[in-house]
C-alpha cells in the first residue's frame, strides 16, 4: 500500500504513527486499502479496510472483512490513557456448528490478544465485544438455510509511535476468523477450504 500524502500542519507524532500503519505488509490473503477515516472521534485519524481474498468487486468478502482505525488526540483523553487509540472491527462467516460453540466469543477475544502479543504490539486499556449471530432463512430466503457469523469490535491504547505491529495483528486476527491458520513469515498457504454461502 503506497503512503497517502499528508496534509500540511499535521502533528509529527501522528504523521509517524499513520505512516507506520499505512506501510504495514499484510498477509497475501488480505486485500488492504486506505479508506476515509470516521470524523468526530478524534482530531486526527487514519483508517484501513481489509477483505480476505477472494473478494467480489464492490462487496465485502465472503470470507471475512474488517476495518482498522488509528485515532490521535494530542489532549490525551483520560479514558484513553494516551494520545492514540486503535479501534478495529473484524467479521467472518462461520459453519453453523462452530457458531453454536459456547466458547466462540472467548476464543475470538483470545485470538486478538494472542495476535497482539505475537507481533510484539504493546498496549493498555483493551476493551471490546465479540458477537456471534445464528440465522435461519424463511420464505424466499429459506433455500439459504442456516448460517452463522462472528464479529469482533475492539479498541486499545497503543504504546509508542511505530504502530505497524498493531495493524499486522489486526490482519492476523482477520485471517484467523476466516479460517486461515497463522503462518511463519515467508511461508505460503497452499490451499484453503471454506463452505460456500449462497
Amino acid at each position: 500500500m503506497s503512503p497517502t500524502p499528508e496534509a500540511p500542519g499535521l502533528p509529527a507524532e501522528f504523521s509517524v504513527a499513520a505512516d507506520s500503519v499505512r506501510s504495514f505488509a499484510g498477509r497475501q490473503e488480505l486485500i488492504v486499502e486506505e479508506i476515509p477515516a470516521p470524523t468526530g472521534l478524534a482530531p486526527f485519524a487514519v483508517a484501513l479496510s481489509a477483505d480476505v481474498a477472494p473478494a467480489r468487486h464492490g462487496r465485502d468478502s465472503e470470507l471475512g472483512t474488517g476495518r482498522f482505525v488509528l485515532l490521535y488526540d494530542p489532549s490525551t483523553p483520560e479514558e484513553w490513557g494516551g494520545p492514540f487509540r486503535v479501534v478495529c472491527f473484524a467479521q467472518a462467516p462461520l459453519e453453523t456448528d462452530i457458531g453454536l460453540d459456547p466458547f466462540l466469543a472467548d476464543v475470538t477475544w483470545s485470538w486478538l490478544v494472542d495476535a497482539l502479543d505475537q507481533r510484539g504490539a504493546e498496549y493498555t486499556a483493551a476493551s471490546g465485544t465479540a458477537t456471534k449471530v445464528i440465522s435461519t432463512g424463511f420464505g424466499e430466503l429459506a433455500r439459504q438455510g442456516d448460517g452463522a457469523q462472528i464479529e469482533l469490535r475492539a479498541s486499545w491504547t497503543p504504546a509508542g509511535f511505530d504502530l505497524g505491529a498493531h495493524a499486522q495483528a489486526w490482519g492476523d486476527l482477520l485471517c484467523m476468523l476466516a479460517g486461515i491458520p497463522p503462518l511463519p513469515d515467508g511461508v505460503r498457504l497452499l490451499s484453503q477450504r471454506r463452505a460456500p454461502r449462497d
